[in-house]
């Protein structure tokens, strides 16, 4: 019995040693360094207007009216769900998948008067991988441009003068696409019918 409390002894300090290190110092340690060098971001890149939050830079919203650029589909709980975030994890040959993609292709042609022939992004039809991107491509932005603009009663101008504004670059310079921040982007919508 005296070995076991020989070895019982060391095995909590370490446990409670390494609870304090890891469990509570390295976190405060790291949160520090994001809000001194990154405060935004780590306050989660919130978009505020009239000292009201109306989003963030990094979470999808869902938009369906006309007058929105609408984002990628959402495989996140009910739709960018944030605390469920999660692709949909099926297979690119899962006729379940496949299926639902055929359904979202004719639902985007239809809801952007395209003709059978136009090519949608695939962005247009599958979620990411969380669920929650606020970016869409600059093609897919392009092809919701003139829908956009006739229920805003903008020109198509105007309207693709504001996707190349709000239009990020490759990330590094090298990964990836451009892409479009929908988020972003609807709320300048909103700001520029308002002014």
């Amino acid at each position: 019995m005296n070995a076991f409390f020989r070895q019982l002894r060391p095995a909590i300090l370490a446990m409670v040693l390494f609870t304090v290190i890891l469990g509570v110092a390295y976190p405060m340690m790291v949160t520090a360094i994001a809000q001194v060098g990154w405060s935004d971001t780590a306050d989660g890149s919130l978009i505020e207007r009239d000292g009201v939050v109306v989003g963030a830079e990094l979470i999808g919203q869902p938009f369906v009216s006309p007058q929105y650029f609408h984002p990628r589909p959402s495989a996140a709980g009910d739709g960018y769900d944030g605390s469920t975030s999660s692709g949909s994890n099926l297979g690119p040959t899962n006729p379940a998948f496949l299926a639902t993609v055929g359904e979202r292709v004719e639902a985007y042609r239809s809801e952007n008067g395209l003709g059978v022939g136009t090519l949608v992004p695939v962005d247009a039809v599958t979620a990411s991988a969380s669920g929650l991107d606020p970016h869409i491509s600059v093609r897919n932005a392009e092809l919701q441009a003139a829908r956009v603009a006739q229920a805003r009663g903008m020109t198509l101008d105007e309207v693709l003068a504001m996707v190349s504004g709000h239009t990020d670059d490759r990330p590094l310079g090298i990964l990836g696409d451009p892409g479009v921040n929908v988020v972003e982007l609807n709320i300048a919508l909103d700001a520029a019918s308002r002014g």
